[in-house]
């Protein structure tokens, strides 16, 4: 573990126990002004919610990611999502970066039918094969838990699915959790069961909708997992990697030892690997 990261590791336990965490934002957030200029963005509506678009301002783009960021389902967008964001416009790839209601306003049950819009638009310009969905934390689940509908939806699949610090089940009824609580710096399990509440909105939480560890995971196109050693969510992704195995579907789980929750987004020599990682995978043809 880089000394940076132990840093990092330091500052989240200090602003977790001091609540210096900064508040839930209820408003889609604007692209921090750098991003805008450095990248052609636009926003639209799509049906009652925001998404916008990133595009590199000087290339033509012939792949595509839709991007669905964490947040416990109950806050938007940070600094981080959008600097990764960048990183693939850098790439010449088109990131859509849906803009999903927020609990416990909103719910699952309006989150889907909006993540689903915003792909089917992203395949009118690009193949399938040339696409890929990211999600980091909450919006790790949901973009698992997307992939799992889109036959339902009659769509198809996209070429990669890129998991950073997936929330899987967010009944975080796995035995390992409790003994991991401890050494993460980060997530408090009584506040993520709060927010999964609201997400949820009086639905089953085990539901794949919520939970899509415990989901189909055939058929899923190859996937990359990143995951931290000091991350909650680490049990629940050793469940999904066993379970992806038995029905013979191709995961890559990246594990960062002493990695905080979320490490690709992390200022630390980890996270940047990880970054470079995930935008040379979602360039690949």
């Amino acid at each position: 573990m880089s000394a940076q990261m132990r840093v990092v590791a330091a500052y989240l336990r200090l602003a977790r126990a001091t609540g210096a965490f900064p508040p839930a934002q209820q408003d889609p957030p604007r692209p921090p002004r750098r991003l805008a200029r450095r990248h052609r963005v636009a926003v639209r509506h799509v049906g009652a919610f925001e998404c916008h678009t990133v595009l590199p301002r000087d290339r033509t783009t012939e792949r595509a990611v839709l991007y669905l960021h964490g947040g416990s389902y109950v806050s938007h967008m940070s600094p981080q999502h959008w600097q990764l964001i960048s990183r693939m416009a850098d790439a010449a790839i088109r990131v859509e970066v849906p803009h999903y209601g927020l609990a416990p306003r909103y719910t699952h049950r309006d989150a889907y039918p909006f993540v689903t819009a915003v792909y089917r638009e992203l395949l009118a310009g690009t193949a399938p094969d040339r696409t890929a969905i990211v999600g980091d934390s909450a919006g790790g689940g949901l973009a698992l838990g997307l992939t799992q509908t889109l036959t339902a939806s009659r769509l198809p699949q996209p070429g990669r699915l890129v998991l950073i610090a997936p929330w899987l089940d967010v009944t975080l009824t796995n035995p390992g959790i409790a003994a991991l609580e401890s050494h993460d710096p980060m997530l408090s399990r009584a506040d993520l069961l709060a927010a999964a509440r609201g997400w949820a909105g009086g639905d089953d939480p085990a539901l794949p909708r919520l939970s899509p560890v415990n989901g189909p995971l055939s058929p899923l196109p190859p996937t990359d997992v990143y995951i931290g050693t000091r991350d909650l969510f680490l049990p629940d992704v050793r469940r999904l990697a066993d379970r992806a195995a038995a029905a013979g579907t191709t995961m890559n789980v990246v594990t960062c030892e002493g990695g905080v929750h979320d490490y690709p987004l992390v200022p630390a020599p980890e996270g940047r690997a990880a970054a470079r990682a995930i935008v040379r995978s979602v360039s690949l043809p």
